[in-house]
């Protein structure tokens, strides 16, 4: 068995074992009674939201590219959103989402160069993004993690934004050139070689940000459009479960807490953690002995789903040996 498909059911097993555990370590005697009150409206509703969300995710990635001085279609840009579900599913970390937001730009004809500065541009939007938001959940939401307080998450958070706006600076003007000379020293060429390659795609990525102010205000609102369409998924469900009174508030802000942590877990597509998570954020919000199914939902509508088509499009555009010539690397 190659290894696409040693990955891939490796991945579907650990869906289902996690899902699975999930689910057995929630239901109680309440749980047949509060989904017997579920409404199917509600994950068409959820279906309608991540839609809404991936025509952002398209729309900012084709404003990107026009920056850039390159053009893609809107159903090319469809492809590369899709792809990065699919092959960050598939890798430790989402490594592999990078990879294949690679891939499919550079079959839409966008110069390999412009196209890596442009994924690392669309994940410096999003993750600023939920930086940015992050001071409101605090000031709004006590005790979000166990033993840690909201002013150390507030100061940790503020922390975060001062070194990303000093290395945004420090790189544009030059600045961060020494100290990444002086930290590579002694590392071996190869190696070396990666992280300036890597240094000098920021730098661009971050010439790129200053390069049309105007349109990259655009672009950022529409990675938040994307981001908060999505997570409103779990919303969609609470009500479907006639959940009426909750904090808005605070379930939105929660789950962009959570997917912050997401962007820094080792897992595929934070597998395990992503559910745990839910549970552990969620458990007094959703109606008792539902709070293991609507988190293996709200996954199964955010993640799966959208890893299956991006399935569909990388074995239709590049077929399965490509796909596994790059697992292989």
């Amino acid at each position: 068995m190659n290894k696409f498909y040693k990955r891939f059911v490796f991945l579907i097993l650990l869906v289902l074992v996690i899902s699975g555990i999930v689910i057995y370590s929630t239901v109680d005697i309440n749980t047949l009674q509060n989904l017997d009150k579920f409404q199917p409206w509600s994950i068409v509703l959820a279906v309608l939201a991540v839609s809404l969300g991936m025509f952002f995710d398209g729309s900012r990635l084709m404003h990107m590219v026009k920056i850039s001085n390159e053009k893609i279609t809107l159903y090319q840009a469809v492809q590369v959103v899709f792809g990065n579900y699919f092959l960050a599913l598939l890798t430790p970390g989402a490594t592999g989402g990078a990879v294949a937001q690679l891939m499919f730009l550079r079959h839409a004809g966008v110069p390999t160069g412009k196209a890596t500065v442009l994924v690392i541009v669309r994940t410096l939007l999003s993750i600023l993004f939920l930086v940015l938001c992050m001071p409101f959940i605090f000031l709004h939401d006590e005790g979000i993690l166990p033993g840690v307080s909201n002013t150390t998450l507030m100061g940790i958070t503020l922390t975060a934004f001062v070194v990303i706006i000093a290395i945004v600076v420090g790189a544009r003007r030059g600045y961060l050139d020494y100290v990444v000379m002086k930290a590579t020293k002694r590392m071996k060429n190869q190696r070396r070689r990666k992280v300036f390659a890597f240094y000098r795609d920021t730098k661009c990525a971050i010439s790129l940000l200053s390069k049309a102010p105007k349109c990259m205000l655009l672009v950022f609102a529409e990675s938040g459009l994307n981001l908060l369409c999505i997570y409103a998924i779990v919303p969609c469900l609470l009500l479907g479960l006639g959940v009426t009174d909750a904090d808005w508030y605070t379930v939105m802000g929660r789950m962009i807490f959570l997917n912050m942590l997401l962007y820094f877990t080792p897992t595929p597509g934070g597998s395990g953690v992503a559910e745990g998570g839910f549970v552990y954020l969620f458990s007094e919000t959703v109606p008792a002995g539902t709070v293991g199914i609507i988190a293996v939902c709200w996954r199964l509508i955010a993640e799966y789903i959208p890893f299956l088509i991006g399935l569909y499009y990388t074995l239709t555009v590049f077929g399965r040996d490509f796909l596994n010539r790059q697992l292989n690397k």
